[in-house]
């Protein structure tokens, strides 16, 4: 759920009235997230869909080659429901090359600024740790930036306070492009989390980013074997208990592909079961493939959880309780 103070946004709207109501006073104890001069409450779970725009994607490579193509996906993202679209230009895959700045933002930069003019309430995040990027990204309309690095770069801190942006500290023992899968790297893994996100938070209010601006990443399967992401999501209440919006990138990850043993595209089941568990507690965003998909599994927690409500007088139509005909 995505309660925004003075911004109304249709792909926000959640179901028509009749169907369902958010519960008032929901969003109480709702950690809020300050972007561009915007509050946005996470009275319940956000929906961070994505957009690769990198070729080397580890499950995105066959599909949505083209700048055209990826807008179309943009669309589709924003028309499913997303709250958040995060672009990337360069994948996290450990056995590809990074690539150089300039080409990262030739791939982002229009898709940016296109969705930026065509959907202007719908926030844009960029996935990068460059601060070269990250400047050019900000100036095409994006307004979060998502680090894989731990914030190893101050100056990515400082782009942050000077343009009244969000940035994601996730956590990460590794630097990026760098694979650290050691089951013995950490006594406790989650207490590595907590005390490195926290100490991050610190320094990047410190360097003049407002606390409200931070958002949280527990760095799944990022320097952590998938028995160390499953430790973390087990405990993940110690990492909300930083008091701020936690970012959960669980679509088709590695500690997904471990349980169920299957190869990326075959994850979106778990990812979903993932959502679901995690998505019971308020205070998230999810970081998706399948944004629609996301979006019915969220409409139902909310419900079984009491942060909406079915209007007790309104009856199932026939156009919905039975599958079109197909003659």
């Amino acid at each position: 759920m995505f309660d925004i103070d003075a911004v109304n946004s249709a792909s926000n709207a959640g179901p028509p009235t009749g169907r369902s109501i958010t519960i008032p006073g929901a969003a109480s104890a709702a950690p809020t997230l300050a972007i561009k001069g915007r509050d946005l409450v996470v009275s319940g779970t956000l929906i961070m869909g994505i957009v690769n725009a990198s070729p080397e994607s580890f499950s995105d490579a066959a599909t949505h080659q083209s700048p055209e193509q990826r807008m179309v996906l943009c669309t589709d993202l924003v028309a499913a429901g997303a709250d958040i679209i995060d672009v990337g230009g360069q994948s996290a895959r450990t056995d590809q090359p990074e690539i150089s700045s300039a080409e990262e933002i030739d791939r982002i930069v229009p898709i940016i600024e296109s969705l930026h003019a065509e959907h202007p309430d719908v926030v844009i995040s960029v996935d990068t740790y460059k601060p070269p990027v990250a400047q050019a990204a900000l100036s095409a309309g994006a307004s979060v930036l998502n680090d894989v690095s731990g914030s190893a770069s101050a100056e990515i801190v400082d782009l942050c306070a000077r343009t009244a942006s969000a940035l994601v500290i996730m956590h990460t023992r590794s630097r990026p492009k760098v694979r650290r899968q050691e089951p013995n790297l950490y006594n406790d893994v989650t207490s590595d989390v907590v005390s490195f996100l926290a100490s991050k938070i610190e320094a990047a209010v410190e360097c003049g980013l407002p606390r409200e601006s931070i958002i949280v990443d527990p760095g799944l399967d990022f320097a952590k074997t998938p028995y160390q992401t499953m430790a973390v999501l087990r405990r993940i209440d110690e990492v909300r208990a930083l008091c701020r919006p936690t970012l959960l990138a669980l679509s088709r990850k590695d500690f997904l592909g471990a349980i169920l043993e299957k190869p990326p595209r075959g994850r979106d089941v778990g990812t979903l079961a993932a959502v679901a568990h995690l998505s019971a507690t308020p205070g998230n965003i999810v970081r998706v493939h399948d944004v629609a998909a996301a979006r019915d599994v969220l409409a139902t927690i909310d419900v079984l959880t009491g942060r909406s409500e079915l209007d007790p007088n309104y009856l199932l139509p026939d156009t919905l309780r039975y599958e079109p005909s197909r003659r």
